[in-house]
């Protein structure tokens, strides 16, 4: 959960380095450092407990300046936050970064104290930079032959960046289990953990592969298998545009995420519903060969992609026909689930690295279930390659922490994921199949009328400011969506959030409820919107104070402690991908008035690649 970047070049690598972590930071900020190889042939260090302009400021007032270094912002995990424990991690003249765990650590350290190695902080990473010392300086190896036998030994997930006063001509840099992809530049040679720390300097990218190592040098690369041999890894053209993660007029990521959710969702859904028919082959060229065996469905994923996925279970039961199962990927994979082969296995996730994830498919897997498809935003990512189908959200780059887009885009590739599943098992008659994809056509239409909401949602946003508990409430499909809209106000405004079924008050909850307690309903008017009626009085009842967004037509009659937003129309089947908008702006003006730092969340990161 960390963000690396490696460079070596014919220029002051420097500003590179620094302007990487900037736009990494999403991944990990309580601390940031740098390591470079002087033109004096020395390491030098700079490190910052804080955010990465912290280190900026510093390495400007020192004027730092090298054509080989390496870079890091950090979200910890072994060791407190403070400069001790801030990469880069030094042994003599060796400096490493880190992204990842290492399991086997203590070990390694052990082992590293009796050959004289004396550890200064309380991370994993210092044992790679020492274990790495210890391989050239007892096996009489360069730089890439010591970091080659030292991460044969490692145990766990890595990507690091490896850089030497001893040996300035290149950088080396390796990857197993967390992300990492070369950039090759005019003048010379980077790496990082995204594409977006590359932009800067190039667009072409090498995709690593697990287990890979790489040399870079001014004037190219190498890279090689773990046993040494050469491996061969084409040049890609990134289709990432540098204006995609800049704010342009926007606050926060956040707010310019949440408004592009209109154009997510007409990109994700362009290919499919321009050819005016849902196809298996959206899916994967094999897809309909596999998904003509499936008879039920197993959805893993975590946090926000988990609420994607019981949406989901609601329309796969409904309109397919196919028994569906949801998981959260960090349980599933530590228990002994009862495999069938002709189950649909959809792992979920945004950035395709998430690491239970990751590791609940391939458990999958090895229980005999081959029948896998990946739901992700990135093409090259690990949960894509890991999976036999794939389907790619367009919804470009996502930097705030609190998913938005990313959600959007899932929730309509599992509706045309179940059209697909219901049109294959004869559930689903043409006339009904043109009701839906018209339907999909309109959607960004609609969310886009939901954006409007904006101003009346500021105004509930300064009620709820100064309250420290909120209940959202929902029922059926629109349960999950109530989920979502908790998660995501606890994770950037700290206000503890519970999200019920609101058939479910009476069995405990409603003991909370007081004129202190305010109550978020969903309130579609759906096929159970008389139900959630009856649990809004038993609130009303009680003296809860009730904010409803509600559909035209629910006839919910406000008054003093019952609040009403009416959503611009509703939407049957897609009502959730419309009613989780206005409750993403609820939650980031919530917090805008509470002061805290939207993007960047305390204690959170990105991209969850360590378990």
């Amino acid at each position: 959960m960390c963000g690396i970047v490696t460079a070596i070049a014919r220029r002051n690598v420097v500003p590179v380095l620094l302007e990487g972590l900037r736009k990494l930071e999403y991944r990990g900020y309580d601390s940031a450092g740098l390591a470079v190889v002087t033109d004096g042939g020395e390491l030098a260090r700079l490190r910052v407990c804080g955010r990465v302009a912290k280190l900026v400021a510093r390495a400007e007032s020192q004027h730092t300046a090298a054509s080989l270094g390496i870079a890091h912002t950090r979200w910890a995990t072994h060791g407190v936050p403070s400069e001790k424990n801030a990469h880069p991690h030094v042994s003599g003249d060796i400096a490493v970064v880190h992204n990842g765990i290492i399991e086997n650590f203590e070990t390694l350290r052990a082992e590293l104290q009796a050959q004289g190695y004396e550890f200064t902080s309380d991370t994993d990473t210092e044992a790679i930079a020492h274990l790495i010392h210890y391989k050239r300086q007892s096996g009489a190896v360069g730089l890439l032959e010591a970091v080659r036998r030292a991460i044969n030994e490692l145990q766990g997930a890595y990507a690091i960046g490896v850089i030497s006063a001893a040996d300035p001509a290149y950088a080396v840099v390796a990857r197993r289990g967390s992300p990492l992809l070369l950039g090759v530049g005019e003048d010379g040679m980077y790496a990082a953990s995204d594409a977006a720390a590359l932009l800067q300097v190039t667009r072409k990218v090498v995709y690593l592969e697990e287990g890979d190592l790489a040399e870079l040098r001014c004037d190219g690369f190498r890279v090689l298998c773990p046993d040494g041999s050469a491996a061969e890894r084409a040049v890609n053209l990134s289709s990432l545009a540098a204006e995609a993660v800049e704010l342009g007029q926007y606050r926060h990521y956040m707010q310019k995420e949440i408004f592009e959710q209109p154009r997510a969702l007409a990109d994700t859904l362009g290919l499919v519903t321009g050819g005016g028919a849902v196809s298996p082959r959206h899916f994967g060229a094999e897809a309909e060969e596999v998904f003509a065996g499936v008879r039920r469905v197993q959805i893993l994923a975590c946090g926000t992609s988990y609420h994607a996925g019981l949406v989901a279970r609601y329309w796969m039961e409904a309109l397919a026909g196919l028994p569906c199962a949801v998981e959260i990927a960090s349980e599933y994979r530590y228990r002994k689930p009862v495999a069938a082969p002709d189950t649909l296995v959809v792992a979920v996730s945004q950035s395709g690295e998430t690491a239970d994830t990751l590791a609940a498919l391939k458990y999958a897997r090895e229980l005999g279930m081959e029948r896998t498809l990946a739901i992700c935003n990135v093409p090259e990512s690990a949960i894509v390659r890991a999976a036999a189908l794939r389907f790619i959200t367009r919804a470009g780059p996502e930097i705030g922490v609190a998913s938005t887009k990313a959600f959007t885009t899932q929730l309509a590739a599992f509706a045309l994921l179940t059209l697909a599943l219901a049109k294959l098992n004869g559930q689903l008659a043409a006339a009904e199949e043109e009701t839906h994809l018209a339907a999909l056509r309109h959607l960004p239409v609609a969310v886009q009328k939901v954006l409007e909401l904006e101003p009346q949602i500021k105004q509930w946003a300064q009620r709820f400011a100064s309250k420290e508990h909120a209940l959202f409430l929902g029922r059926g499909r629109h349960w999950p969506i109530a989920m979502e809209g908790a998660l995501k106000l606890k994770e950037i405004s700290y206000i503890h959030a519970e999200a019920y079924a609101a058939g479910e008050l009476k069995h405990g909850p409603l003991a909370l409820i007081d004129k202190n307690m305010p109550v978020i309903a969903v309130s579609p008017a759906d096929e159970l919107l008389e139900k959630l009626k009856s649990n809004l009085q038993e609130v009303r009842a009680r003296g809860g104070e009730l904010y409803v967004f509600a559909d035209a037509g629910s006839e919910i009659a406000g008054s003093d402690n019952l609040h009403i937003m009416l959503m611009p129309e509703h939407y049957g089947m897609l009502s959730p991908v419309l009613h989780v908008v206005p409750l993403q702006l609820l939650a980031y003006h919530v917090a805008l008035v509470r002061g805290t730092d939207v993007d960047k969340p305390r204690n959170l990161a990105k991209s969850v690649t360590v378990e």
